[in-house]
Parts: C-alpha cells; structure tokens; sequence
C-alpha cells in the first residue's frame, strides 16, 4: 500500500534470561546462567528432569524442574533423546521460556540482549502508517515493551499511553502484551497522530 512503511524485524537473542536466587555458598542473591545440561532421574517408569543452573559467582547449582515423576509412556522418545543429550535447541527453548523460568525463580533478569535485523519489506512515498512484523528464528526472552523501547526511541510510558490511545496496536492481541515475552509472528501497527512522532519512529524502525 502506498501509505505504509513496512519493515521486517529478525529478532536474535544473545543471551536467555537470568534467575536471580539467594545462593548458599555465596550468602547473597545472585544471577545464575543455565550450564546447558539436563539431569535425568528414573523412578522405576517414572522420570524426574531438571536444568541445571549455575551461579554467576561461585558455582553453586539451582536445579530448575522440568517435569517431576513423569511417565515414561507418556514422553515422546525424541525428547527423551534430546535431554539425554542435553541437544543444544531443546536446552534454548528452556531457557528462552521466560514465563516458566518466572514461574520457577519468582526472580528473574528479562532484559536479555538482542540483535535486530531489519529488512524494508514496502515503503510507499507518502507513507503515513507504519507496520511492523516480528520474526523469532528462536524463542527470545526480551520483553516487547522493552524491545519496542529500545528500538523506536519511546519510553515505556508513552508506549502504554499510544497503546491505550489505539495508535499502536498489535496482533494477535493478547492481555498486557507489552509485559509479555516477545514472540514470533506478532505485527505492530503504528498510526501516530503527531508527524514529527511518526517520522522519527520510522527512522528509527528503518535502522536509524
């Protein structure tokens, strides 16, 4: 269309969010990065599985619980397989589930580093819309109020405010989406009122 600057954001994430937890060893709380293995347990026909995590500090391990007396008969063979050999992409969408680890840790680091590779998919002349497509190659834990931030120049209170106004909105539309981990497929709509906004948000979605 030719009043819609459409721009493609590849979302790569460098770095999955942290737990922060009271460590023992250490004796204060800390940030603890996964060490990308899994543990397994057997219980006759039941299975325990766990990722280990390790302290930023010293070391120490929290095990993060994947599932807990789970039956073997219920467990697809191939992920049995993948955390008996901790296969690096099964570890990644532990890691990058950031709901779950919040759920885990209570605690958590979600300002996960990424990189964003944008691709100009239209641009009309006169555009005065712009839309935005998010693409995850793999999960990310970087929030969307956080990644829109960063990458368009607005403070999150404007954020909230333009999404409260209706000139930014997203699809699919989930509840506090902008407190919600960033996902594929979302498209935000951008139909800002203020012209200077507008021109400078689009510079800033094209790269700056």
């Amino acid at each position: 269309m030719h009043n819609v600057l459409h721009i493609e954001w590849t979302i790569i994430s460098r770095t999955p969010p942290r737990p922060i937890l009271a460590c023992s060893h250490c004796g204060d709380t800390r940030p603890y990065r996964s060490s990308g293995r899994i543990r397994l347990n057997a219980n006759g026909k039941r299975l325990d599985a766990w990722l280990i995590y390790k302290c930023t500090s010293c070391d120490g391990t929290w095990n993060r619980t994947i599932f807990e007396r789970q039956s073997v008969r219920s467990l697809d063979p191939a992920v049995i397989e993948a955390m008996q050999a901790s296969t690096p992409s099964f570890v990644a969408r532990l890691e990058f589930d950031i709901q779950a680890l919040r759920a885990a840790a209570g605690r958590i680091e979600d300002d996960a580093h990424v990189e964003v590779h944008r691709r100009i998919v239209s641009s009309g002349v006169e555009w005065q819309r712009i839309e935005i497509s998010l693409r995850l190659p793999a999960p990310a834990g970087i929030r969307l109020d956080r990644l829109l931030a960063t990458e368009l120049g607005l403070s999150r209170s404007r954020l909230q405010y333009l999404f409260e106004t209706g000139e930014i909105a997203a699809t699919p539309e989930r509840k506090d989406m902008l407190r919600k981990a960033t996902r594929d497929g979302t498209v935000i709509y951008l139909n800002l009122r203020d012209e200077t906004e507008r021109m400078n948000v689009g510079q800033m979605a094209r790269g700056g």
